[in-house]
Parts: structure tokens; C-alpha cells; sequence
């Protein structure tokens, strides 16, 4: 007795891809948005911390001392948006997929360049600059991974004189 259309190889293949890119979007949705909360959270902690992209800090700031600050980040992008990617080459239109993978590796970085600011009592952080950087792998070089590196000057005032 000949087996139904619905048993074949093809069939079974069609099956595991459907699993895995559902278990890909699933997973991959759970920890960017677990990771889009922890940006939040440590967003509202650091907001007193202000960023200026000007080349020199305001006229009114009196800045004893000064020190450079950066941070960088890699995130990997997961299975799904490279599949969904790969998808939208052939039709065109925005990269949504790697939109959020470029804004959440900027958020990061900033965020951790606030920190190292916030830890050395620096309370602005001007002339700061941003740098991403695509990270290809595979056989059509497909972008599998973004780094983003931030940086800039850190002004820590000057602490009062202890009596």
C-alpha cells in the first residue's frame, strides 16, 4: 500500500522548518522584549545623566576634570529575522527584523557607557558619537550579529572641600 502525499520526506521537512521557525519567533519575541524591559528600567535610572552630541560642553559648565567614556555591544540576531530577512530581500521595503536589532545594541551601548560615567560622578557626557558595525557570517554573508559602539567626554565636577 502506497503511502498518502502527506507522509512524504518534503512533508516532514516542511513540518520541522514550520516547528523551528515558530519556536524561533516565540523564543526570540520572549527575549527581545525581556531585553527591551531591563533597557527601560535602566533608562529611567540613568535619565539624570544627560548626553550632548555637541563637540564642546556648555559655556556654563565649569568642568574640572574630564574623562573618556565608551561602551560596546554585540547582539545576535535570532533564526526567524534572518529567515524573515532573507524573505524581504526578494520583495524589498524596510528590514523591520534588524531595525530593533540596531536600536536595542545602541540602546545597550549607551546605557553601559552611562554607567561607566555614572560610577566615575560625571554628570554630562558630551561630543558623544556613535559607531555600528554589521558582523557577517555564512555563505551569503548574512548579517548574523551588530555591534554598536558609543562614546564620549564625561564631565565630573568638582566635589566639595571635606571639613
Amino acid at each position: 500500500m502506497a503511502r498518502p502525499w502527506y507522509w512524504s520526506k518534503a512533508m516532514y521537512d516542511l513540518i520541522i522548518l514550520l516547528v523551528l521557525l515558530t519556536v524561533g519567533y516565540i523564543f526570540g519575541q520572549i527575549n527581545e522584549k525581556r531585553h527591551y524591559r531591563s533597557i527601560l528600567r535602566r533608562e529611567q535610572q540613568l535619565r539624570s545623566l544627560l548626553l550632548v552630541p555637541s563637540r564642546f560642553p556648555p559655556m556654563y559648565v565649569q568642568a574640572p576634570q574630564t574623562r573618556l567614556v565608551a561602551a560596546n555591544v554585540v547582539i545576535s540576531v535570532d533564526f526567524f529575522k534572518v529567515f524573515v530577512a532573507g524573505l524581504r530581500k526578494f520583495i524589498g521595503g524596510r528590514m523591520r527584523p534588524y531595525e530593533s536589532l540596531i536600536d536595542r545594541a545602541r540602546r545597550e551601548a549607551v546605557l553601559r557607557m552611562k554607567a561607566e560615567a555614572h560610577k566615575l560622578g560625571a554628570n554630562m557626557i558630551f561630543n558623544v558619537k556613535f559607531e555600528s558595525v554589521p558582523l557577517y557570517k555564512g555563505q551569503r554573508n548574512s548579517i548574523q550579529s551588530v555591534e554598536a559602539l558609543v562614546y564620549g567626554t564625561a564631565i565630573i565636577p568638582a566635589r566639595p572641600p571635606v571639613a
